[in-house]
């Protein structure tokens, strides 16, 4: 998984130059958003659409995350949808964002991985985190033994992954010894850390992967995650230097009242789920006629402040600003935007935007 080879993380100027006037490659994270009143398969469906202007866009890469029992995500299972996508698509790297190792076998998911990669490969991507992905109770159902639950647990976790995707666990390994392997094995397939704190950071760098920063979640830690994983990085046969993604929540709209009007359910979303009440995304005119207490009030304008919203040109120079702030690689968009047709626009307008539509010609 060397800079260069088929991996995606090359960022040379001949690559920036592939991407348009973009200051570094830019990618989406979709989180296959239940607007309220809509069903999981219209989402999934939309997904669908979503990846294919993605890719006709110029965007690089198109990740899923795994969400389960929550009623505003339809993606539990992003192998599956992956496996879907890429027979839908023709070009654009495809990957998780991420599968949640605690709640899976490392054996498991380099076997489905290695599946994707055969299918499609040079495509596939694998971004792995140690959330549960949901509620506590989700990661007993999930993993009935407890195992797999701490933080302390996700570098072993990580390594036994590579280990089956690479087919190269140590001389005295049980697995060695066995010749427990993976059919098909994947050992270019380029495997990231993601978090929004520094565990995953940690792990990074310890283990020389590339690390993707949940920003979109938590800014401040992710600030910290990116300097320790920077200052703490060990070169590896995976990757020479630190290769840093942060992912980040827009709303793009022709004007920056609509971006705001826009970007208002996502808001509500959230703050709905830290008072114990999981919805799927509401709508615009719910959101802006909710009658909010004073708190509620201030929740709301703090998640509003950590999302890059606006005209195209506020957005543009957001994610800019965004981009030398952190000295990030790539910058991952991802949204929580009612209407298809709005999230659709917002996506097309940052490519527009940043002319990434000449990576494709």
């Amino acid at each position: 998984m060397e800079r260069g080879r088929d991996t995606g993380l090359s960022t040379d100027a001949a690559s920036n130059e592939r991407h348009g006037t973009s200051p570094v490659p830019l990618s989406i994270l979709d989180l296959v958003i239940r607007s309220r009143g809509s069903q999981p398969a219209d989402a999934l469906q939309q997904t669908t659409t979503l990846a294919q202007a993605a890719e006709r866009w110029g965007y690089r890469r198109f990740w899923v995350a795994e969400h389960h029992s929550f009623p505003a995500s339809s993606s539990p299972a992003p192998a599956v949808l992956l496996a879907h996508l890429g027979a839908e698509t023709r070009s654009i790297r495809l990957g998780s964002g991420g599968v949640m190792l605690t709640n899976h076998a490392p054996l498991i998911v380099a076997e489905q991985f290695g599946v994707l990669n055969a299918f499609h490969p040079g495509r596939i991507d694998l971004g792995v985190g140690r959330s549960p992905g949901g509620l506590p109770s989700i990661m007993q159902a999930l993993r009935r033994n407890g195992e797999g639950s701490g933080g302390s647990d996700f570098q072993p976790q990580v390594e036994e992954l590579l280990g089956f995707l690479r087919n190269d666990f140590p001389e005295n390994h049980a697995y060695r010894r066995d010749n427990v392997h993976v059919v098909p094995a994947a050992p270019d397939l380029p495997v990231w850390t993601l978090g929004s704190g520094t565990t995953g950071a940690e792990v990074a760098a310890r283990l020389g992967l590339p690390f993707a920063a949940a920003f979109h979640i938590n800014p401040v830690q992710s600030m910290q995650a990116i300097d320790e994983y920077r200052r703490t990085f060990r070169p590896s046969a995976a990757l020479a230097a630190p290769h840093v993604m942060v992912s980040v929540n827009v709303t793009c709209a022709p004007t920056g009242p609509e971006a705001e009007r826009l970007a208002r359910p996502g808001a509500l979303m959230m703050m709905l789920a830290r008072q114990g009440q999981q919805v799927a995304l509401p709508a615009p005119d719910e959101a802006e006629n909710r009658p909010y207490t004073p708190e509620e009030k201030v929740f709301v304008e703090s998640w509003l402040g950590n999302i890059i919203h606006g005209a195209p040109d506020t957005v543009r120079r957001g994610l800019t600003e965004l981009q030398q702030r952190t000295r990030a690689d790539e910058l991952m968009l991802t949204s929580m935007i009612y209407d298809t047709a709005d999230r659709m626009r917002s996506f097309a307008l940052v490519a527009e935007g940043f002319e990434l539509s000449t990576s494709s010609s």
